[in-house]
């Protein structure tokens, strides 16, 4: 979840270029940097937080016209002031990058071998001295030069102390848009970095490099040609950085789940392929099976998708992995229409599965996203947008119901296409998701005693989530909440699964989550908590109002409102 923000501008770009890494702070990062040209390369960095930085900018009073920011998750290296980007190279190149060089290793030992001095860990340093070894007086085909030898995806920023007021920018499976002020010209990994400045983008496609300078900017394709991308003017919510009531980012979102299904829901008059775009008739029509590929969250959402579009709409579903699939030997099947699910539409391993799938001959595409100007809605056939906002916090929350929204549409217009979805199952069905904001409203006024909850789980170490049928994606999604949030170990299990191995690590120490809804499966459900009770284990319950589940000792049940 690393940042890039780059600028050239009349004025002093160093408040730019903190205020733009600042607005990416929600994505995560351990460490933050600059580099500016005045005169001089100039370098600032810091394992602390942006802030820091700012003090820092502050009071060594650096400044420059031409500068490159960054915000850093570690991958290659420990989140150290060594490692943290910029790069440099002999104090006349910087770098930044998003993304993993694959290659990096043999680059190093070739780049070693020429004499340069590696300092840091990681696999951007390799950049930054490829460019400066490709050097002869042009930025812009050093780093055609480099980008050439890289194996993995990127998106890197360079600027050199011999062209001050340039910024070579380029892009391989991570975001990369160029930004256009009056005066002024910007590079970013997201448009909400540069809402300060201006809100005119233009997005790199996959392999073009952007030559940006103070009058001007170029993009060149992945062939080296001149290319001309449209400008698009983002509108960003001014609230959507707001926390108001909220004490945190992931609650505020958790709470805006009932408008957010409300505004995906807004434009749906009834159940149809055009709901996803012009040619989805032509091609939802000819659709015989569907493969759901996606990453963490926006996968579980898919798990349910294949349930329901086997169970629902009769046709042969599978969701898949982004990076297992990528990089698998698969079968390809021409009807069968592939659907990749990402909150921001730019995740790599995703966009790597797609490109993977359309290599292999899948003609039939389809994004479930939540940006319209993301590369994978651009590079999809057929789109369903959701309309959850901008989701700040790190931990999807309602993106991934915004999600099921969308995958359950799907599912009734591929059921309707083959006549299996009567008129009074679609008005009901419709109605049912037209309720859902105000059934949600009403889960959430259960707060207090989730809150009570919580603090007992707050002592554990680990804890087991059950569900069965629809509801074990859903214990999945619960125990990676666990993990990603809290840092307390999880795992899901189909209830079904306990006898045949995570039942040996159940005793009182070990809470059990499990969701029990008053369905065909919840008879085999209950005998399944009763094999948790006779070991010690203690439940906690996610019950339906008639689930007929009693709080007992050892036993918590939340029971969910009618609805």
């Amino acid at each position: 979840m690393c940042g890039i923000v780059g600028a050239v501008a009349r004025e002093n770009v160093v408040p730019t270029l903190i205020e733009g890494i600042r607005r990416l702070e929600y994505r995560g990062y351990d460490s933050t940097g600059l580099a500016v040209i005045n005169g001089t390369l100039q370098r600032l960095v810091s394992t602390a937080r942006v802030a820091d930085l700012a003090a820092q900018a502050a009071s060594t009073r650096i400044t420059g016209t031409t500068g490159i920011s960054h915000t850093r998750w570690a991958t290659h290296g420990a989140p150290t002031s060594a490692n943290a980007h910029p790069h440099t190279s002999r104090d006349e190149i910087a770098v930044v990058h998003n993304g993993i060089i694959e290659n990096f290793e043999s680059l190093r030992e070739r780049l070693q071998a020429q004499g340069y001095r590696f300092i840091t860990q990681t696999d951007s340093e390799v950049i930054a001295h490829l460019i400066h070894s490709h050097y002869s007086g042009d930025l812009l085909e050093a780093v055609k030069k480099t980008i050439a030898e890289f194996r993995g995806a990127y998106a890197i920023a360079a600027i050199s102390t011999r062209e001050p007021g340039r910024i070579i920018g380029a892009r391989a499976g991570s975001p990369l848009l160029v930004g256009i002020a009056d005066h002024d010209h910007y590079l970013a990994s997201d448009a909400s970095a540069l809402s300060s400045v201006t809100r005119r983008v233009v997005y790199l496609e996959e392999g073009d490099i952007a030559d940006v300078t103070l009058t001007a900017y170029a993009i060149y394709d992945a062939t080296g040609a001149l290319a001309t991308r449209p400008v698009t003017t983002v509108e960003i919510s001014r609230d959507a950085g707001e926390l108001g009531p909220y004490r945190h980012f992931m609650q505020k979102e958790i709470f805006e789940q009932p408008r957010a299904i409300a505004d995906t829901l807004e434009g749906v008059a009834g159940i149809g392929p055009e709901l996803f775009g012009e040619r989805a008739a032509e091609i939802l029509a000819g659709v015989d099976s569907v493969h759901v590929l996606a990453c963490g969250t926006s996968y579980y959402s898919g798990v349910v998708a294949r349930l329901w579009l086997e169970g629902v709409a009769g046709l042969p579903a599978q969701a898949e992995i982004s990076s297992e699939y990528r990089y698998r030997d698969s079968v390809p099947h021409p009807n069968a229409l592939v659907v990749v699910v990402s909150q921001s539409g730019e995740t790599a391993d995703t966009l790597s599965a797609l490109k993977h799938a359309k290599g292999l001959g899948h003609r039939h595409t389809l994004a479930i996203c939540n940006v319209a100007t993301s590369s994978m809605v651009r590079q999809t056939a057929l789109t369903f947008l959701t309309r959850a906002g901008a989701e700040i916090g790190v931990a999807s929350t309602k993106a991934f119901t915004t999600q099921l929204v969308a995958h359950f549409l799907l599912t009734l217009t591929l059921a309707k296409l083959r006549g299996r979805l009567a008129p009074e199952v679609e008005a009901r069905w419709l109605a049912g998701l037209r309720h859902l904001p105000a059934a949600i409203q009403s889960v959430l006024a259960l707060e207090p005693a989730i809150i009570a909850w919580a603090e007992q789980f707050a002592k554990k170490q680990n804890a087991l989530f059950l569900g069965r049928g629809l509801h074990y994606p859903i214990a999945l999604e619960g125990a990676l909440k666990l993990k990603e949030i809290s840092y307390i170990h999880g795992e899901a299990y189909p209830a079904g699964e306990l006898k045949h191995g995570p039942l040996a690590l159940v005793d009182s120490s070990m809470p059990v989550v499990a969701i029990a809804p008053n369905d065909t499966l919840l008879e085999k459900l209950k005998s399944n908590l009763q094999e948790v009770r006779a070991r010690g284990g203690e439940l906690y319950v996610l019950a339906d109002a008639d689930s007929h589940i009693q709080s007992s000792e050892g036993v918590h049940v939340l029971r969910l409102p009618e609805h």
